[in-house]
This record gives structure tokens, sequence and C-alpha cells, in this order.
């Protein structure tokens, strides 16, 4: 599946957040690299978002293509060894 989710070489934006303060002074202690681990993070909660999405969007269809499949089987059944 190579498509990429978002644009990695698109310029970086400044953003405001508020961390919770324990956990901010131990990823400083630990030398994490807040950006980059934000960065990593909401990309993947962003693929599984878009992935739920497109689920629901096309549910009717998988659906009915699922029923088909269970009433007239596919075109290669017939091929079948096993």
């Amino acid at each position: 599946m190579g498509n990429t989710l978002y644009n990695p070489a698109a310029p970086k934006k400044l953003a405001n957040l508020s961390i919770n303060a324990d956990l901010l002074q131990h990823a400083k202690q630990l030398n994490i690299n807040l950006s980059q681990t934000l960065e990593l993070h909401l990309a993947e909660i962003v693929r599984q978002a878009q992935h739920s999405r497109w689920l629901a969007e096309n549910q009717n269809a998988l659906e009915d293509y699922n029923r088909r499949i269970e009433t007239y089987g596919t075109f290669s059944d017939s091929m079948r060894r096993f």
C-alpha cells in the first residue's frame, strides 16, 4: 500500500499545545523529541480515523458485495482444487 498519508516534505508549522507538566518533564529527561513523537503518533491516529471513515462510507457496498459472493460465489470457484 504505497500511498503516503501526508507529505513529509511539507513545511513545519508552529502549534501551541498543552501537555501535562509531569509528563513533559519526564520526556525532556529522556531526550524525547516531542515534535517527532507527535507527528508519528498523530499520523497513526489520522490513518486509523481515515480507515474508519472509509469503512463507514463503504459499508453498504461491502455488504452488497459479500451478499453477492454468498449467493453466486466467485468466478474462480469452479477452478479451485481445495
